[in-house]
């Protein structure tokens, strides 16, 4: 303050007293947005007592980078600090919107190893109206779909437009951006199609309407919307069996229906969704058993998963009304028609876009299914009565034969490629040391889940060792030859059984792998061949199974070698 008691401040006093600049003191009252109360004779400005207030809301409002036009409105009272904020909040929103598209190009730009020539359409894409991007989608599905009669499944691909809300995230934008650049690509547009013709060729009765309560394609609603709920189907939605594909294709109404206001979802859909979370969990479960496809133990599963299918089936053109071939393979070709990476894509990324949650995947569960039905192309019963002979002299010698095989087993052998395709020996060991824990696990009543991980560590003689004594106990010393398990009852003889099958036939792997005598346990090797006709007899050998086909074993040639060609391998 001047000492000559006039309480002014001089501009370098303020400046003291706030801690803004000289400079920036003069610019804002050279812009009257803090006017000098009054000059000394020399000409220099004087501020009065309420300056540094004033001031403080200058470099307030400034900070939240409201303009000086504005502040200046403010500080004359031609317009509130509330009007303010309100109109400098909208623009920074806007500004805000911008900031996040140009970052989602750039995102985009640098995901996709885009070229610069890709730059401009992309920053147009992130620009379009809804109206536009609508039209993006609708143009594709008329041009993919042109000539194919099936009306529903138009419709339902045009409900489902890549609607971004009002504020989109980044992720949002490029998923948009990545749905604009797959809509061009021949191979998603061949896929829907493909779906579409099956969608044709597999509806009921063209142009008759459903009766109230009477049932209809699986997976289609009785409305005018996409699903149910008046919503497409979100991504890894479990196929609804009975549809050709929930994750494909959105269930859509035939063209004969008007209604515009979804009611509460059908008993048949209801049923459909049942159906499809039935099949996505007991195949997950199956899975992580470690339960292969083609094996006995996958019989009792599919035969759970037709019957409940089979209901769905009702409306569809000419439904398979038991478990049988028919059946099978309608539920098989369903399953085929709707594996189609492409359209599960297209789907992920217009929820993304939309905002929707991903329900859980299928595809682990479709896999196994779909390998189930082709090697289980009708049903059959497991003659249970024939694993009641199983010795266990026999099993504990099996045991014996290949722990001293792996125990020979050197550091440096462990990357030596083996007889299974794609294994070396430390992987072959690792799912042996997998097979007992399973067993071991089963027999206790709690099955492992944990097919993945690293069951070998650095000792693989101690790992294999540790598994073969708890699966000894467990066959021996719990009662499991003689008692069932699981909700289908399998025989713990045949599980046993099993194992001793992979036991020497992964015995037999490694033996020539390493270069070591193949002849494992004749006489258990003997038992275990008759045993693995009984099991795996009947199970055709097809693409993508676990057993190759059968290979003829060489005159004179020994019971380990002759299970091995049986299962597959060459023992030549």
């Amino acid at each position: 303050m001047n000492e000559d008691g006039t309480g002014l401040l001089t501009i370098g006093e303020l400046a003291r007293l706030t801690g803004v600049p000289v400079k920036t003191i003069r610019s804002w009252s050279d812009q009257d947005l803090l006017p000098p109360a009054a000059r000394t004779p020399a000409g220099y400005r004087l501020y009065g007592p309420d300056a540094p207030a004033r001031l403080e809301i200058v470099r307030s409002l400034r900070e939240l980078g409201i303009g000086l036009a504005a502040i200046r409105s403010v500080l004359h009272r031609t317009c509130t600090v509330a009007e303010t904020a309100a109109q400098w909040a909208d623009a920074l929103d806007a500004q805000i919107r911008t900031l996040r598209l140009r970052s989602a190009v750039l995102r985009s730009v640098a995901a996709r190893g885009s070229a610069a020539e890709e730059l401009p359409y992309m920053t147009e894409l992130a620009r379009l109206s809804a109206r536009e991007r609508r039209l993006i989608i609708t143009d594709f599905v008329e041009d993919a779909l042109d000539g194919v009669d099936a009306p529903a499944y138009r419709s339902g691909l045009l409900a489902a437009t890549p609607d971004l809300p009002d504020d989109p995230t980044p992720e949002q934008i490029g998923a948009w951006i990545e749905l604009a650049a797959l809509v061009r690509e021949p191979e998603l547009r061949t896929a829907l199609r493909r779906l579409a013709e099956y969608s044709a060729r597999t509806a009921g009765a063209a142009g008759e309407p459903d009766a109230p309560g009477e049932s209809h394609a699986p997976g289609e609603s009785q409305t005018g919307e996409p699903d149910a709920m008046g919503e497409p189907p979100a991504p890894g939605e479990p196929p609804a069996p009975g549809a050709p594909d929930a994750t494909s294709e959105p269930p859509a109404p035939r063209e004969t229906r008007t209604s515009t206001r979804p009611p509460d979802p059908s008993a048949q859909e209801q049923a459909v969704i049942r159906v499809a979370e039935l099949m996505r969990v007991r195949g997950e479960a199956a899975v992580a058993a470690g339960i292969a496809p083609d094996s006995p133990a996958a019989e009792p599963v599919l035969a759970e998963l037709v019957a409940a299918w089979l209901p769905t089936q009702t409306g569809t053109a000419d439904p398979p009304t038991e478990d049988g071939p028919a059946a099978r393979a309608r539920l098989l070709e369903q399953l085929e028609t709707a594996a189609e990476p492409v359209v599960e894509r297209y789907w992920q990324l217009l929820c993304t876009v939309t905002g929707r949650p991903a329900p859980p995947r299928w595809d682990t569960a479709g896999t196994w299914t779909t390998a189930a039905l082709r090697a289980h192309p009708r049903p059959y019963e497991l003659d249970r009565s024939a694993f009641d002979g199983i010795d266990p002299e026999q099993v504990l010698r099996a045991y014996e034969a290949v722990t001293r095989g792996v125990a020979a087993v050197r550091p440096e052998d462990l990357a030596l490629p083996t007889p299974c395709a794609g294994w070396t020996v430390r992987q072959l060991l690792d799912h042996m040391v997998w097979e007992n824990l399973m067993a071991t696990s089963i027999a206790e009543g709690a099955p492992r889940a944990d097919h993945t991980a690293d069951h070998l560590g650095d000792d693989h003689r101690t790992a294999f060792a540790d598994s073969v004594r708890a699966a000894r106990t467990a066959f021996t010393g719990s009662g499991m030859l003689h008692r069932t398990y699981g909700p289908y009852e399998a025989p713990g003889a045949m599980i046993v059984q099993q194992v001793v099958v992979e036991l020497l036939a992964h015995g037999w792997d490694l033996a020539r792998a390493t270069g070591a005598p193949t002849g494992l346990a004749p006489e258990a090797a003997e038992e275990t061949l008759a045993a693995a006709r009984r099991i795996y007899g009947a199970a055709p050998r097809t693409a993508g199974s676990s057993l190759a086909p059968e290979r003829p074993a060489p005159p004179g040639a020994g019971a380990t070698d002759r299970l091995a060609a049986f299962l597959g391998r060459d023992p030549a």
